[in-house]
């Protein structure tokens, strides 16, 4: 059979990490896919640029036109990220009737709807594992390994950038502003780190989980999301002594009364496998109904992890080129006529048990308000954890974890407590996820 005609936009690290793996492992490749595939054509900003992976200086161009505009292109492969210009070229590919492959999370994320939609309408394939969790094959796994389940729940540590800053805070006791430019300086971290840290990435991506887990559509709006900038070593060492670690979570979990999206810091107890994930791994847990609790782990980034995913989606193309279209896998994993718009919960109506620190004038009766105004609420108390004040300090550290409540209740016992006289600046407040 004739070569499939391969046409990229981007020739960054992915990129370049993609050509890397096509090129080395094309007869490998080839006996996979049945057919042998060639990039003939790479849209890049710098042609001139030297490249750890030479290329043929006739077959990059700065004129995205020429690829797009190929009749003989059959697959374009997005490395751009962003969402402009990547978006229109995208939209541009599938309007020519070219297959797309795309490890862009946060076009997805944000326009997977629309994008999708065009797809089907033109009769193409837009594929996007590289869009969640780098190397881990996680989309492929919920939407075909465990396509006979009915999923409960996904949760995971879905940012490198992130969990590496959370680490070095537990390990050495770096405060986040010195963990996060030693993760700049290893280029862990971009100059901007706000994608990361302030949990915009994980958010994306749990979006794109939650839609093939569940069937809904991709509301990446509708997601709560809550950083890391705000985390203090004090909290990290006190959650070991409780015997936690603290982890940046994307968790979507369904309920009777709807669908939980949120990505937010959490205490999760040392003894679970994915609190012993470090460094800038991935992990993520599925909870299926048949299969139980599965969980994924591997790198979440860098060049070829991630175009080990990309070259996955243009086997699976490849192989799909003779397939009819009502007869592929469905992007979102169910058939769109069968997609549910199912509630999304309102973060206040979400229950987690909590870690709760503040501040504490340092004489009788302070603890005996606080609970008090717990009790009031129905909240109930599974430990208190109360330190030696230090020479000359007029508070000391309370710590309180209290079992699973409404977040709704847990705000206004923090606005009560936060009310006290005794009671000293903000209480910090940390989700705590059992996986129970």
């Amino acid at each position: 059979m004739t070569a499939v005609r391969v046409g990229l936009l981007g020739f960054g690290v992915v990129g370049g990490g993609t050509v890397s793996v096509l090129s080395r492992n094309a007869q490998e490749i080839a006996r996979r896919a049945g057919r042998q595939i060639e990039i003939v054509k790479i849209l890049t900003r710098h042609p001139e640029k030297s490249r750890l992976v030479p290329w043929p200086a006739a077959q990059l161009t700065t004129d995205p036109s020429e690829i797009l505009n190929d009749t003989s292109i059959q697959l374009v492969v997005e490395m751009l990220g962003g969402i402009e210009p990547a978006r229109s070229y995208i939209l541009r590919a599938i309007e020519a009737g070219k297959h797309v492959v795309t490890a862009n999370k946060a076009l997805i994320a944000t326009h997977g709807n629309e994008i999708f939609a065009a797809a089907r309408a033109r009769g193409v394939v837009v594929a996007f594992e590289a869009a969640v969790a780098g190397g881990i094959p996680i989309i492929k796994a919920i939407r075909e390994g465990l396509a006979g389940n009915r999923i409960r729940g996904v949760a995971g540590i879905v940012n490198g950038t992130s969990n590496y800053i959370l680490t070095q805070m537990r390990e050495c006791g770096a405060e986040f502003g010195d963990a996060l430019a030693q993760a700049q300086r290893l280029g862990y971290a971009e100059a901007d780190p706000h994608f990361d840290v302030d949990g915009i990435d994980a958010a994306h991506k749990l979006t794109i989980l939650a839609a093939i887990a569940f069937g809904i559509p991709l509301q990446f709006s509708e997601t709560y999301i809550e950083g890391i900038r705000d985390l203090e070593s004090a909290d990290i060492a006190y959650a070991r002594e409780l015997g936690y670690r603290v982890k940046h979570l994307g968790i979507a979990r369904r309920g009777a009364s709807g669908i939980e999206l949120r990505v937010h810091p959490a205490l999760i107890p040392e003894k679970r496998i994915i609190a012993s994930v470090d460094g800038v791994m991935n992990a993520v847990l599925v909870d299926g109904d048949a299969v139980g609790s599965t969980l994924f782990y591997g790198p979440g980034a860098g060049a070829e992890p991630t175009a080990s995913a990309v070259v996955a989606d243009i086997i699976d193309v490849v192989r799909t080129l003779t397939t009819d279209p009502q007869w592929r896998v469905p992007h979102l994993a169910f058939q769109p006529d069968a997609l549910s718009d199912g509630p999304i919960l309102d973060m206040g109506e979400v229950k987690t048990a909590c870690y709760l620190r503040c501040e504490a004038e340092d004489r009788p009766g302070v603890l005996a308000d606080m609970t008090r105004i717990l009790a009031d609420l129905g909240i109930s108390i599974e430990a208190i954890l109360q330190k030696v004040p230090e020479a000359g300090a007029h508070t000391v550290p309370v710590i309180l974890l209290i079992h699973k409540v409404r977040e709704a209740q847990v705000n206004e016992a923090i606005r009560r407590i936060e009310a006290l006289p005794a009671i000293a600046g903000k209480i910090r407040r940390l989700r705590v996820e059992t996986f129970d």
